[in-house]
């Protein structure tokens, strides 16, 4: 359906609709890069095209075929370029509603289990590091750990983050109600330090994969005993048993006392 003419060329809502789109992608894109040095890479990718469409519009043949053949090429260059910020977008894409209906997880148990072992280890400054799985597997960083494949449990947690064990460094992946694997090695985020707090090791572990995976992060810290959590490259810290129970029931989509065996589990565990 045609709306208007500007000179010869016509516009119609298909076209309408596709410029929105573009619009919407590159916006999204700029999101994901924005502030690091692949904006300016970007930025100057976007110019090569304008010039390009300007130099065929005023039929400029040299700078046309210069043009050109930079971008006959400038796919294959985005893709090496932008590598991490395209796999970073996935990543935001994977974690929509649309995407995540897709992926049915059952953590309730993980969650209360989780919940408990962290309170012990955070009174006794044991450091802990757990990754819930949300919707994305995480077999290339499983398979850097010690395989486990065992239920989940309280005591399991406490005994892997025991400092003795030769499995208390690195991270424990959770998917489900399984422990797939304990003293797996994690990215570690580009994120040094918050305001003035520089982050250790664990807490940039937890942002790193939390930035490339759909997950969630919960740390407990050796030095302070402080229980935080990392999700979608956000670290929240400082949280008590209450507030970690909240966030992990809201941020992996069960709502708080789904059942009265978990609400009476959890007074049970922490009054």
């Amino acid at each position: 359906m045609e709306l208007f003419k500007i000179g010869f060329l016509t516009v119609t809502i298909v076209d309408i609709f596709d410029i929105l789109l573009v619009s919407f992608i590159f916006y999204r894109l700029y999101l994901v890069i924005r502030g690091t040095v692949a904006a300016q890479i970007f930025v100057g990718l976007l110019l090569i095209l304008a010039f390009s469409f300007i130099a065929e519009a005023t039929n400029l043949k040299a700078m046309n075929w210069i043009l050109r053949t930079l971008t006959d090429i400038w796919v294959i260059a985005f893709i090496i370029l932008f590598q991490p910020e395209l796999r970073r977008l996935l990543v935001l894409l994977g974690r929509t509603r649309i995407i995540r209906s897709f992926f049915k997880i059952d953590v309730e148990e993980s969650i209360e289990e989780i919940i408990s072992a962290a309170s012990e280890l955070a009174r006794k400054h044991h450091g802990m590091l757990v990754v819930i799985v949300r919707s994305t597997t995480l077999r290339t960083f499983v398979d850097t750990g010690t395989p486990l494949q065992a239920r989940i449990s309280k005591a399991l947690l406490v005994s892997i983050f025991n400092p003795r064990s030769p499995l208390h460094d690195g991270a424990v992946i959770v998917h489900d109600r399984i422990i797939e694997a304990a003293r797996v090695t994690l990215p570690l985020s580009q994120t040094s330090n918050i305001g003035d707090t520089v982050l250790g090791m664990r807490h940039r572990a937890a942002l790193g994969i939390s930035e490339q995976a759909d997950v969630v992060a919960i740390m407990v810290s050796e030095e302070t005993g402080k229980i935080s959590i990392a999700d979608n490259g956000i670290l929240v810290r400082g949280l008590t048993i209450q507030e970690l129970r909240h966030e992990l029931y809201t941020r992996l989509s069960i709502m708080p006392g789904k059942s009265a065996k978990s609400e009476m589990r959890f007074l049970k565990v922490h009054n």
